[in-house]
């Protein structure tokens, strides 16, 4: 949980900015009509609160779920593994996230609105279920990021430990979830510019009812393949760092409490 939590709030603050930037790169109305580069850390008190317990709650399911599959599995099941702990541990956190998310999300594209007014606001017109907005798309995105970014993690760390001949450093680690985290980002944008429309699209839209399918296909028929991939060079330069940072962070923060 300690662990856990300390890689989340170290990840999401220092790699706030390029998250505003990607946000608004993908916002319906467009980068500059979004904010541009000004109030670059709105939302960021959302963010704050957020982030220790949502990234805490994804490694205790991670490691439990692991440890459980892990008794009496055969090597070559060890990917597969990963996987399902990974996709469980997403599915908990984003009952964190999402309230989290979806405040930040909106104040990144209305910088001019503190977090408070943007709670406030989401509360009284659309309920706790607005707080809950794009929950199915998160972890529709979430998934399969995490299929491929844990799994390349896990497997990268035992190529490199073989190569070495000794289980790797926290920084070799921070390494290895660098290369998973810029190639999960990269291959998952389209269904996190369809999140971050649905995030941010008018209540009663046909957008805001949430169909992944139908956001990716009106992004598609309007946008084309760039704007599938709107907000992709920061994303994965957020999420290489952000691999960098939180994997890095989590593994030595576990050797240093265990």
């Amino acid at each position: 949980l300690k662990a856990g939590g300390i890689a989340g709030v170290c990840v999401d603050l220092i790699l706030f900015p390029l998250d505003t930037v990607k946000t608004r790169l993908q916002s319906p109305q467009g980068f500059w009509k979004a904010g541009g580069f000004r109030g670059i850390y709105a939302g960021v008190p959302s963010t704050a609160i957020g982030s220790f317990p949502n990234a805490a709650a994804f490694f205790i399911t991670y490691e439990n779920v692991k440890s459980i599959l892990h008794h009496g599995s055969t090597p070559y099941l060890t990917p597969a593994t990963h996987m399902v702990a990974a996709s469980l541990g997403e599915v908990v956190a984003c009952l964190i996230r999402v309230p989290s998310d979806v405040v930040k999300q909106r104040a990144q594209v209305s910088p001019s609105l503190s977090t408070l007014q943007i709670l406030s606001h989401t509360l009284y017109h659309e309920g706790i279920q607005g707080l809950y907005r794009g929950y199915r798309s998160t972890v529709l995105r979430e998934i399969p990021f995490s299929l491929v970014q844990f799994s390349l993690w896990e497997s990268l760390k035992d190529l490199w430990s073989r190569k070495r001949g000794h289980v790797v450093d926290s920084w070799q680690s921070a390494v290895c979830g660098a290369f998973a985290g810029g190639f999960a980002a990269a291959v998952t944008t389209p269904l996190d510019v369809a999140k971050t429309r649905i995030t941010l699209a008018k209540a009663g839209s046909t957008t805001a009812e949430g169909n992944v399918l139908a956001a990716l296909g009106n992004i598609w028929r309007t946008e084309g393949l760039s704007g599938l991939f709107a907000g992709v060079v920061p994303r994965m330069a957020a999420i290489s760092l952000g691999g960098f940072i939180f994997l890095g962070t989590y593994e030595k923060t576990r050797q240093l409490l265990l």
